[in-house]
């Protein structure tokens, strides 16, 4: 048990020394200004157009980092810096998240399962939220409920959780590496800030492997536990 301990604290520090790089590096190439001189709102703008996406809008949302797509009402959501940005950071984000909304429009079967996953992965979050208070005070799940069962819950909560981490991950590389074609083929990238772009995309994915990774891991743990309480 206690190696797994190890290997999550492990996973802890190692998501903090991604989080911190990842927004040293954002904050770099966020004083890169781009040569075409275009904001991160005219980027998505393109990239839709170009990819003949003409129901899908772009708007600014609070928040630094906060950048996501919205499959349900079809929006590219971007953080003020990002929207109003003109440099390599903005160009990366905005390609990004119009990458998503490329995924979309094409069917693209990870994003797709991933999306019905979302109600599901909700539902198990709070339940392993509640479960975790309910065992913090006093115990009352271990009492109400065989020890087995709670542990069973929990193997099932967290697998769902897991396979989620699981398929973010094809989910994000596609849209970081549909995003680099685009900027390179059209030119809207130079070379240089080119590079620069692909820099801040693979530090943005590094995020959801370590999670992805840290997931394994307390799942792996559950199961440890589940495995010792029939002993």
């Amino acid at each position: 048990m206690s190696l797994v301990f190890i290997i999550l604290i492990g996973f802890m520090v190692a998501g903090f020394v991604v989080q911190s790089r990842l927004k040293s590096k954002f904050k770099k190439y966020s004083e890169e200004s781009l040569a075409n001189n275009l904001s991160g709102k005219e980027i998505a703008e393109k990239m839709l157009r170009d990819s003949q996406i003409t129901d899908v809008r772009v708007i600014s949302t609070p928040g630094r980092l906060t950048d996501h797509y919205n499959p349900k009402d079809k929006t590219v959501n971007l953080s003020e810096d990002v929207y109003h940005g003109r440099s390599v950071a903005a160009a990366a984000v905005a390609a990004h998240e119009c990458g998503h909304a490329v995924q979309h429009a094409t069917a693209y079967n990870w994003l797709e399962f991933r999306s019905a996953m979302v109600p599901v992965v909700s539902f198990s979050n709070r339940a392993l939220g509640i479960i975790f208070m309910l065992m913090l005070f006093g115990g009352f799940m271990v009492s109400a409920f065989p020890l087995p069962t709670v542990l069973w819950a929990m193997v099932i909560m967290q697998g769902t959780i897991t396979l989620f981490t699981l398929v973010t991950l094809p989910v994000e590389y596609d849209a970081s590496r549909r995003a680099l074609v685009w900027l390179e083929n059209t030119g809207t990238t130079l070379p240089q800030e080119h590079n620069k772009a692909k820099d801040a995309l693979n530090a943005a994915a590094n995020t959801y492997l370590i999670a992805a990774l840290a997931s394994i891991t307390q799942l792996a743990y559950y199961v440890m536990l589940l495995a010792g309480s029939r002993d």
